[in-house]
């Protein structure tokens, strides 16, 4: 499966063919009269939650769009604005953080009456932050109680082998072995805090190698979760080769349709939505008219918080002190740093 940058990004004006949902991706929730005032104040647009991340654009020019994705977002609250199409209204505030850059984004819902107020993505994006197990590997975690593996909600436990030893250390430690539809977990059978969690999104590879101790299964994690090297082994060999199959076709069946754990269902038949309807059509009969090559239209320095504008680009000499410092904010002189002002 390729990498998933959906949840972990901040792009503008992204092709349409990153715009389509991944597998694996689920809409939400959808709001058509959506203002992106940070950036695009007075252009209404479409709004759009998935379980990974949110997805706005213009609908005057669909080229002009956002995608943030909800491992970026390091704050987020509704406050009141006033928005060139609105009287003063509540919109959705966002801080996020991708590329050691820093970016404020607000949307305000330009139907008034419409209660949600972007509830909905406060929600999700708290539903996304408490099920990092799904997509993040753990290392001597909370995972295990009484020997016995806590259970993800939408986790199911496809085979137990006891016996396993972990090849970590020189002696190597003797545990469980654990395969379900969205990791694998081992955990010592004298210290169940000594554990690992690796979920099939962080997995690199499988395969069996030779080792120290003998023929032995070898996983590796993705470089986003560090490229960990794990080894495990089981007596006889017959045994440990099953292990090997039965987790390379999980992980194989994984990756046609990847669980990433967030999960949010709110009342359709009040609001009047279909969610797989959503997913499945509008994008595609809406969106046709993008172009993949299209350039970027959107300002980037609309959205940069307040701490990455008028900055320098590096370190200035400054005869004063005889030191190399950080140049300072435009308007702002090296003298006013040392002023206190009294209150």
């Amino acid at each position: 499966m390729a990498s998933v940058w959906e949840d972990k990004e901040v792009r503008f004006d992204v092709p349409f063919s990153d715009m389509k949902l991944r597998v694996g991706e689920k809409l939400i929730d959808r709001m058509d009269n959506v203002e992106d005032t940070k950036g695009n104040a007075g252009d209404r647009g479409r709004f759009l939650i998935t379980n990974l991340r949110l997805v706005w654009h213009s609908l005057s020019s669909p080229r002009i769009n956002l995608s943030i994705g909800f491992n970026t977002i390091l704050t987020i609250n509704s406050k009141i604005i006033n928005s060139k199409t609105q009287y003063p209204t509540r919109a959705l505030h966002m801080m996020t953080a991708c590329d050691k850059a820093r970016f404020e984004f607000i949307f305000t819902n330009l139907v008034i009456t419409d209660k949600k107020h972007f509830q909905t993505v406060i929600d999700v994006h708290r539903a996304y932050i408490s099920s990092k197990p799904y997509r993040e590997l753990k290392l001597r975690g909370a995972i295990v109680r009484e020997n016995r593996l806590k259970i993800l909600p939408l986790e199911q436990i496809f085979e137990t082998f006891y016996g396993v030893w972990n090849l970590s250390t020189d002696q190597g430690s003797l545990g469980t072995f654990i395969i379900t539809n969205v990791r694998l977990v081992w955990f010592a059978d004298t210290n169940e805090g000594f554990n690992v969690s690796l979920p099939y999104l962080q997995t690199e590879s499988v395969k069996m190698c030779d080792s120290k101790f003998g023929p032995a299964l070898v996983v590796i994690s993705s470089e986003e979760s560090g490229s960990f090297i794990l080894g495990f082994k089981l007596d006889p060999e017959e045994k440990m080769r099953e292990v090997y199959q039965k987790l390379t076709s999980v992980y194989s069946v994984y990756f046609n349709n990847p669980i990433f754990g967030v999960e949010y269902e709110w009342d359709q038949k009040k609001n009047g939505n279909n969610s797989n309807e959503l997913t499945q059509n509008y994008l595609i009969d809406d969106l046709y008219v993008l172009d993949d090559k299209a350039e970027n239209v959107n300002e980037l320095s609309a959205y940069l918080a307040e701490e990455n504008k008028d900055v320098g680009s590096g370190p200035v000499f400054n005869s004063q002190l005889g030191l190399a410092v950080q140049s300072v904010k435009e308007g702002y002189s090296l003298a006013n740093l040392w002023e206190v002002v009294s209150t």
